[in-house]
């Protein structure tokens, strides 16, 4: 469509945003209302220059290695192929709970500072680990939850090693919180199980339905106020011992009163004015107001530039967020597509791993953690700091669905898209064009845009080789290398007056 030619000129005349000096919140109080959280800045610069960070889904549930992360809960209904696996292996529910995985969840391999250099080489500018999943389980030393990492199993405060050694690396620590959805709904808190959404189904049969103090803990059969009351205190826990500079939040955020939700807003906020540091919250589904938190689209994203930034939750594996034995696994190159797809639209992506129960990184994880790193090494410019041009893209393939499980789509050479530094313009082509291929980019014509901006220079940024070009009123007409620069996405920088 047509833009206003004075407007363009202007946009293309400011600086990159990635030169401004990262901001820290205002030296305010800030009260539990949605009146005064909004007056908090919910996109923090260092966030919109970021775009790629890593997490792991990891903990009790990774022990089982079965089918998905779902097999906790899918372990609880009789007839389905993972309750049919986890009777034949441990043996009756009755006799056999999800709780008793716990011991068996060791973490003997993990080191906090090989899972952090990881991510630094793979470019990751956040990094972090699932905190609480809807199991019940912590992955921290919680003075409030029994099921905890320091107290049982591993012995040891996992978020805590991994907090120290991701912030002496200069990256930005992300704590994803996933505890709504435990939450058991019943009937005058006793009778009926209503809540299909929890976890954990309800049955007289199996520990779901214990009723010792503790256990019950973990399967979240407990008083919804005292659920509350810990959901609250638990992310307390995490602001003050760890000081998180995103926390994510799964869905489910509805089974939450908005006042706990406000505290939470509240304690967070005030804790950043405290360390001076921008923090970032994120929700999905408008379970959150946007004007406190950004939206996350699991899996999904948008399929248009958009006014507010955003973020797309993804993860490295095929059919399971945790670890299992036959766990499949995407590649580099469509990751590093979806990658540049997501940033020209004005989002970013944070990838989950999926670790062993032992804390091992399986080697073809690292592969492809690694693969993205060397390409982000010589195309990063292209995306850290970049902020969207007048269009995301240009090509052959569209998008679907957009929003949360987006439709997956594969990406032709043809697909093009671009983001920008001032004056600059990059042009990522989501494959190789081939040798010496004639390419017009029809972004540059008076086709897309009243105001066309002049080229004066371009460059392929993996190998310094300045490109030949001309232009008329078709696009920008270029002929591309006579050899294949990247196996995977291939990045112009367009220098324009």
């Amino acid at each position: 469509m047509k833009k206003n030619a004075i407007a363009i000129a202007a946009l293309f005349a400011l600086a990159s945003c990635s030169t401004v000096k990262k901001g820290i919140p205002a030296a305010r109080h800030y009260e539990p209302t949605w009146e005064s959280l909004a007056k908090y800045d919910e996109s923090a610069e260092w966030f919109k220059d970021a775009k790629f960070g890593i997490y792991a889904h990891w903990g009790v549930l990774s022990v089982p290695a079965y089918a998905n992360d779902w097999y906790p809960r899918n372990m609880h209904i009789e007839g389905t192929d993972e309750n049919k696996h986890q009777v034949a292996t441990y043996g009756p529910l009755n006799k056999f709970g999800y709780h008793d995985f716990v011991p068996m969840f060791t973490a003997e391999n993990f080191n906090a500072d090989e899972w952090a250099d990881l991510m630094v080489k793979a470019g990751a500018k956040f990094g972090g680990v699932v905190a609480e999943h809807h199991d019940g389980w912590s992955n921290w030393a919680s003075k409030i939850n029994p099921w905890n990492s320091q107290d049982m199993g591993p012995h040891r405060d996992l978020v805590g090693e991994l907090a120290k050694a991701i912030h002496q690396r200069g990256l930005k620590l992300v704590t994803s919180f996933h505890k709504d959805r435990n939450l058991q709904l019943f009937q005058d808190e006793k009778d009926k199980w209503l809540d299909d959404t929890s976890y954990f189904p309800y049955n007289p049969n199996m520990a779901t339905s214990s009723t010792d103090p503790k256990i019950r803990m973990m399967y979240g059969n407990i008083p919804r106020e005292q659920f509350y009351a810990n959901w609250l205190g638990e992310l307390k826990e995490l602001i003050d011992n760890y000081s998180p500079d995103l926390i994510y939040f799964d869905s489910k955020m509805t089974k939450i009163p908005e006042p706990y939700k406000q505290q939470f807003l509240a304690h967070y906020f005030n804790h950043s004015v405290a360390e001076k540091k921008q923090i970032v919250v994120t929700h999905k589904e408008g379970e959150l107001p946007k004007t406190v938190s950004l939206e996350d689209f699991e899996k999904g994203r948008n399929n248009a530039i958009t006014k507010d930034f955003w973020l797309t939750d993804e993860t490295v594996s095929v059919g399971s967020w945790s670890y299992t034995n036959n766990l499949g696994l995407k590649n580099a190159d469509e990751i590093i597509d979806l990658l540049a797809d997501i940033v020209s639209k004005n989002g970013a992506l944070m990838l989950n791993i999926s670790p062993m129960a032992n804390g091992t990184i399986p080697q073809n994880q690292k592969d492809i953690l690694l693969a993205i790193g060397n390409w982000l090494s010589v195309n990063g410019e292209a995306i850290y700091g970049s902020r969207t041009w007048q269009i995301f893209g240009e090509g052959p393939t569209k998008m679907g669905k957009a929003g949360m499980f987006a439709d997956k789509v594969t990406y032709t050479a043809q697909d093009v898209r671009y983001t920008r530094k001032g004056n600059v313009v990059y042009a990522i082509f989501l494959g190789w064009p081939g040798n010496n291929t004639p390419v017009t980019l029809e972004s540059f014509s008076g086709k897309v845009f009243d105001f066309v901006p002049k080229v004066k220079r371009i460059t392929a940024l993996a190998s310094g080789e300045e490109i030949a070009f001309t232009t008329d009123d078709k696009g920008l007409h270029l002929t591309t290398p006579s050899k294949k620069i990247d196996d995977n996405a291939f990045v112009l920088k367009i220098e324009t007056e």
